[in-house]
């Protein structure tokens, strides 16, 4: 199981706890994809609907909506949630007040001592798509990944953010500390993104570092039902928390 590289290793023992854990990936040396971005408004056309999903789980039904603005990882989730990639597949780690991660094919028949989070669907990783208005609050839906320079994501692994609530000095120390020196120059928090951080929560360090494409529009308490169950080793859950994952629209 690989925990996370040495930059994020750093802010997450300032952090606390729930920061003080990896997003473990597999690394791959597969070449990055080259899928072509397809444009969200052309000249005549109004913006696509957004792709719903609906995610079932014992403790109740999330549904995530997926952003049009990040069209390779918006595609490649549908496509697995198409083949029926995620079905019976486990939230196989899981922290309070900081996320709950799932998508590994490995934990669909995985013993109870197995050692999970390496594993990954055939293919390719995805590129990056930071965008400056998406961010890790809670609720966000978001790409795992491994320590590539170049911040690819896993092509099957995601977690859903629980985090926990920063007011704006504590959201401003992780800015100063965290985001600025490796964000686009160009980014910097909205008010209405601070007064979410401060409402809701989240987990801000990870912010332009992991990609975000998608939210939890309905069901956020199933993620804080998930997130204080019982885990051992590896933040796996003592009691397997299955789900299953299928297309709205």
């Amino acid at each position: 199981m690989k925990h996370v590289f040495f930059f994020l290793s750093i802010v997450l023992v300032v952090f606390g706890r729930a920061q003080n854990q990896a997003l473990p990936k597999k690394a791959t040396s597969s070449p990055v994809t080259k899928n072509a971005i397809v444009p969200l408004k052309q000249e005549g056309l109004s913006k696509p609907k957004e792709q719903l999903v609906e995610i079932t789980t014992p403790y109740g039904i999330m549904v995530a909506k997926l952003y049009n603005e990040t069209p390779l990882h918006r595609d490649n989730f549908i496509k697995l949630v198409k083949e029926g990639f995620y079905d019976s597949l486990l939230f196989h780690r899981v922290i309070k007040d900081f996320m709950i991660q799932g998508g590994d094919p490995t934990s669909k028949h995985a013993t109870d001592t197995a050692v999970l989070g390496d594993g990954e669907a055939p293919g390719q990783m995805i590129p990056a798509e930071f965008r400056n208005n998406f961010f890790h609050k809670k609720g966000a839906l978001a790409a795992a990944r491994d320590g590539n320079p170049a911040k690819s994501s896993s092509n099957c692994q995601f977690y859903i953010v629980e985090g926990k609530k920063y007011d704006s000095l504590q959201l401003n120390q992780v800015f100063e500390s965290r985001i600025k020196a490796n964000a686009g120059k160009d980014f910097s928090y909205s008010k209405q993104q601070k007064e979410i951080y401060s409402r809701i929560g989240g987990t801000p360090f990870l912010d332009q570092n992991y990609t975000v494409f998608g939210e939890v529009i309905s069901g956020l308490d199933i993620i804080d039902k998930i997130a204080t169950t019982t885990t051992k080793k590896g933040d796996r859950p003592v009691t397997d928390i299955r789900f299953k994952i299928r297309l709205l629209n």
